[in-house]
């Protein structure tokens, strides 16, 4: 398994779901299926938790403001994740990468996407109708097992996937956000010119 590529692609869905990483990553590890997954997220505890807490994001990350509590609540959890799979793998590989760098690489992907899908969820849920949402949600949850999942198998293609993905995340951030602000000044513009 490519350790740089496949640091890179579980930071990024760590940053969208760490839980689902931990828990997909740990079950293809047991199946031993793909490359080699740590011995850590294989074990049951740390399967069974990872399960609990999936299921819970599932929940909370489909209903609107729920989802913006969840997220807030993950800032430094999703971050966290990301650094410690990417330690993980770095020290699984045996090579000559170092730890804390690919721990680095890890945490700081999931970062920003983790602060790209908080950006976009806040700005969907504007919207007055709930399902965007949910079909948002569940679209993340699906693409985060489909590129972990196909990580395993081709480390280097999912990373240039991923690394599409961010920069696509980035920009449709910066599109929502000055869409919702020209909304709220045309709508304070309203107000005042209501006021007269």
């Amino acid at each position: 398994m490519s350790v740089l590529p496949m640091v890179f692609t579980s930071g990024w869905a760590s940053g969208i779901n760490a839980y689902a990483v931990v828990l997909l990553l740990g079950l293809c590890g047991r199946a031993g299926v793909g490359g080699e997954v740590p011995e850590p997220l294989q074990r049951p505890e740390v399967l069974i938790a990872a399960a609990v807490l999936f299921l819970c994001e599932a929940v909370a990350d489909k209903i609107p403001y729920v989802d913006t509590v969840w997220d807030a609540v993950h800032t430094l959890i999703r971050p966290a994740c990301g650094a410690m799979i990417g330690s993980m793998l770095a020290g699984q590989s045996g090579g000559d990468l170092s730890e804390v760098a690919c721990g680095a690489l890890g945490g700081t992907t999931a970062l920003v996407m983790h602060l790209v899908k908080m950006s976009t969820r806040m700005a969907v849920n504007s919207s007055p109708e709930p399902f965007s949402n949910l079909v948002l949600s569940v679209v993340e949850d699906l693409g985060v097992a489909a590129l972990v999942v196909f990580a395993l198998f081709h480390p280097v293609v999912a990373a240039c996937i991923a690394g599409g993905l961010l920069v696509l995340g980035i920009g449709t951030v910066v599109l929502l956000w000055r869409k919702v602000r020209a909304f709220l000044r045309r709508r304070r513009e309203r107000r005042l010119a209501t006021a007269r």
